[in-house]
């Protein structure tokens, strides 16, 4: 499957749901933790690649995903994901390392997930900031966004990795890992 997204970094999440709201939108899963484990070879050869191979903790659900490297339709992102449920993170992460890949990089976000008009929205509160993520129709992201008092023009093209390494630039005091303090 090809994903194509949108996503928006925004001052606060609550005038965002208020919107979903107001557009009858309805809400899939209220706010969750999330924990992402992201894994490569040695050598780094799939970021290097601009390929993501990750393992997905929320609530009781694992979920194993590869995204290809990303293209560009305007503001929306596009890539190749392969994505299934697992029955357990720690066993796909055992079976991963059986394999080679090693982890990487870890980062945490609180996510709570809506849909309208085919369009899914993602809320995300993480260490670094607010974001809107929309995933859906190409034809219909750009119009979701605006109807929602977003603009597509303020679309960041960079991961949440990336987004995380130049966060760090400007604090050099954080970690490698994009989690929240305890």
């Amino acid at each position: 499957m090809i994903e194509s997204e949108i996503k928006i970094p925004v001052a606060e999440l609550d005038s965002i749901r208020r919107r979903l709201d107001q557009k009858g939108a309805e809400q899939l899963s209220p706010r969750q933790d999330e924990v992402n484990i992201l894994f490569d070879t040695t050598d780094g050869s799939l970021a290097a690649n601009g390929k993501v191979l990750r393992v997905r903790r929320v609530g009781e659900r694992s979920l194993l995903t590869f995204k290809g490297p990303a293209s560009w339709d305007g503001a929306v992102k596009l890539r190749r994901e392969i994505e299934l449920e697992v029955s357990s993170s720690r066993a796909i992460s055992e079976m991963l390392h059986a394999l080679g890949y090693a982890p990487w990089m870890r980062y945490e976000k609180k996510r709570e997930s809506w849909t309208i008009g085919g369009v899914r929205i993602e809320l995300d509160h993480t260490p670094m900031g607010d974001f809107v993520e929309l995933e859906g129709p190409v034809a219909d992201l750009e119009d979701t966004a605006r109807a929602l008092e977003l603009d597509p023009g303020r679309a960041v093209a960079q991961s949440y990795i990336g987004l995380w390494q130049l966060f760090r630039e400007e604090h050099p005091d954080l970690g490698h890992d994009m989690v929240f303090e305890s």
